[in-house]
Parts: structure tokens; C-alpha cells; sequence
């Protein structure tokens, strides 16, 4: 009796290939995503654009009115009463009371990030940030009725010893004045980003790698040791990209300013003594009582304002471009 034969069989072909797999209807479905996601691209870049045009428009109808020097002037009356200002005071308020804020605000937020993902306890965490989201929702109105009755009365102590010690160097100098000054601004504005820098960079130094660390304490390493070497290199960008986002909110918060501070159109050498002025405040504390040629000129101070903005991300995304040597991809 033979034997049965044994004869390799051809692959079945009733089994779709990998092409015609694709070919499917998730095909349509892909194209359709795509679009979307490029239409919102470039719909993002049109917006972009339109606020450009109007801003630089309105500004040139101001400055072809200005017989001065549009940037560095101190004093660019507009013919209105009372708004009169100088561009290169607002960007001194303004960029001055950001990057006070800024380096008030970052250390205290990097801290508290460490805290919630390297210290605390499991039982404290979800309450802590549940308190820090809750500062991020508080209307900046309230923030600033905050920073006029509660804040401004209680910094005369703290005014009146950096004048005992450091008023020798001219910027802690206090003439014993209310304390609505650029340090004030400051203060309240740091208060005000703190919930969005520490959000973020907590949400960074939660994707360190595990084997990152394990690897630190495999060596010997402190647990300060661990967090120098290997969760702050990999949470750098992170953290800038948070800062960027937090001085975001600074240069251009209006209404708390507004309240706390009193503005005036001097650059004052002392950050004590009441006076200065940012652009966000300014244009919204004058607008309302201006003409068509001042409402041209506080536009001309915001286009002054957005191009500071277009600076200071670009910047941040150069930096950022520099450390992606050192990314959660190349662990």
C-alpha cells in the first residue's frame, strides 16, 4: 500500500494582501484626518497672519502722525486727554516685571514639581495638585483685587528692609511710598504663573525613564544625586518650554497690573517707588477714552508687544532645538 505523499502546499489566496489591506476604508479615513489636521495648521497660520497685517496697518497710520522717534521715545503725546505715553517705558514696565516674575517664579515651581514626583507622599500628592490647579482657574481680576488689598499693605516690611540693606544700589531704594510698584507687579505676577510652570514640568519629570533613575541608585547615588543627573537633564527642555508659557501669561496679563499698579511714564531706577506702566495695561486702561488716532497708537504699542512675544518663543524653541540630544527617544 503507498504511502501517502507529502507535497508542500501553496499558501492560501483567499487572504487579502498587505495592500489591498490598506487600500480599505481606513484609507478614506486617513485622508480625511490629514486635511483636518493640515487645514487647522494652516488655519492657525492665516489667524496668525491677519493679526499681524492689522496690528502692523493701524501702527503705520500712528507712526506716519508721530514726529518723534516711535521706539525710544519717553513721552508720544497722541493728542488725547489724558493718554500719553512712551513705548520705550512700557517696554521697560513690561519686560522688567516679567523677568522678575520669571525668576521668582521658575525655582519655586521646579521645586514644587520635584516635590510632588520625588518626595511626597502618595497621599499628599493628588491634594497638592489639585490645590495648584485651583490657582490656575482663579480669574486675574481676582488675582488682582487680591494683590491691592492684601498684597500691596503687607509688603512695607519687606520694602522698607531691602531699603536698610540694599537700597545702597539704587534698585531697592524706597521712598517710603505706597508699594504700587514694578516689584509689586512682579510678586503678583510670579503668584500668577506659578500653577502653569509647576503643571507642566511635573508632567516632564513624570516621564523621566525608570531605568534612568534605577540605574543612578544602582551606582550609589542620593536621591538629589539621582535628580541632578538624570531627571533634570531630561525634564530641561520641559521646564523651558513651561517658563515660555508662564512669561506668556506675564508680558501680556492686563487686569491684575492694572489694579496693583500706578502707572506713570518715567523709568524710575528704583523697583520700590510707585510708577511704570506695562503695554497689556496700559492699552486696556486707555482705550475705551481714545480717539482714532490714539486707539492707532496704543494698536502701534501692542504690535511692540507682539513682536517681544514672537521674540521670546522663538527664542525658546532655538534653545529647546539644543537639547534634544538628550530626550526620553534616546534613552
Amino acid at each position: 500500500m503507498d504511502t501517502t505523499q507529502i507535497t508542500d502546499a501553496p499558501p492560501p489566496t483567499d487572504s487579502p494582501a498587505p495592500q489591498a489591506r490598506r487600500k480599505g476604508p481606513g484609507r478614506m479615513g486617513d485622508k480625511i484626518f490629514l486635511g483636518l489636521s493640515r487645514g487647522s495648521g494652516i488655519f492657525l497660520l492665516v489667524i496668525m497672519a491677519a493679526i499681524a497685517i492689522f496690528l502692523t496697518y493701524r501702527a503705520v497710520l500712528a507712526i506716519n502722525k508721530d514726529d518723534g522717534n516711535f521706539l525710544t521715545t519717553f513721552e508720544w503725546n497722541t493728542g488725547i486727554v489724558p493718554p500719553k505715553f512712551g513705548i520705550a517705558v512700557l517696554a521697560f514696565g513690561t519686560i522688567v516685571s516679567s523677568l522678575i516674575a520669571m525668576l521668582i517664579a521658575v525655582p519655586v515651581a521646579v521645586a514644587i514639581a520635584l516635590f510632588l514626583t520625588h518626595y511626597a507622599p502618595r497621599r499628599l500628592r493628588g491634594p497638592i495638585a489639585y490645590v495648584i490647579d485651583l490657582l490656575a482657574a482663579v480669574p486675574s481680576i481676582v488675582y488682582g483685587l487680591w494683590g491691592a488689598l492684601i498684597l500691596v499693605p503687607h509688603l512695607n516690611g519687606l520694602f522698607g528692609w531691602l531699603n536698610d540693606y540694599l537700597g545702597w544700589t539704587g534698585l531697592f531704594a524706597w521712598d517710603e511710598g505706597p508699594a504700587r510698584s514694578l516689584l509689586t507687579v512682579s510678586i503678583l505676577l510670579a503668584i500668577m504663573i506659578l500653577p502653569i510652570i509647576t503643571n507642566v514640568s511635573r508632567e516632564v519629570f513624570g516621564q523621566v525613564p525608570q531605568m534612568h533613575e534605577e540605574a543612578a541608585l544602582a551606582l550609589g547615588a542620593t536621591r538629589w544625586e539621582v535628580i541632578r543627573m538624570a531627571v533634570l537633564p531630561f525634564g530641561r527642555s520641559g521646564v523651558i518650554s513651561a517658563s515660555m508659557l508662564g512669561l506668556g501669561r506675564a508680558l501680556g496679563e492686563t487686569m491684575a497690573v492694572a489694579t496693583v499698579l500706578s502707572p506713570d511714564f518715567d523709568i524710575h531706577a528704583s523697583l520700590l517707588n510707585p510708577g511704570g506702566g506695562t503695554f497689556a495695561q496700559n492699552i486696556a486702561s486707555k482705550f475705551s477714552e481714545a480717539d482714532d488716532f490714539g486707539r492707532d497708537a496704543l494698536i502701534a504699542s501692542g504690535l511692540v508687544l507682539f513682536v517681544i512675544t514672537l521674540l521670546v518663543n522663538g527664542a525658546a524653541r532655538l534653545i529647546i532645538a539644543r537639547r534634544k540630544e538628550y530626550s526620553g527617544a534616546n534613552a
